[in-house]
């Protein structure tokens, strides 16, 4: 069974395994778009939030800390959607 059949778009960076008929599509590039999003998210927690290597054990208290972590992604976005940063000369 392919994509295809399910009308379903794979996800495969650089371009170089898709061909035409795939990215050609408005829907495509809607994807990478979100895509690039969710990455940028992944990266936050992983590099500010300190959660790439977890320094707790046990589900609950890993569980807490990715909430902790996600919250104040949330709040920096946040901040970031009503005070845009102001672009000096």
């Amino acid at each position: 069974m392919s994509l295809r059949m399910f009308r379903r778009t794979p996800s495969v960076r650089g371009g170089s395994a898709i061909d035409g008929r795939t990215t050609r599509h408005d829907g495509y590039q809607l994807s990478q778009r979100k895509r690039k999003r969710i990455e940028e998210v992944f990266g936050w927690v992983k590099t500010i939030g300190m959660l790439r290597k977890t320094r707790h054990r046990g589900l609950e208290a890993v569980a807490w800390l990715f909430t902790f972590t996600a919250t104040a992604y949330n709040l920096v976005r946040m901040r970031n959607l009503i005070f845009p940063a102001v672009q000096s000369a």
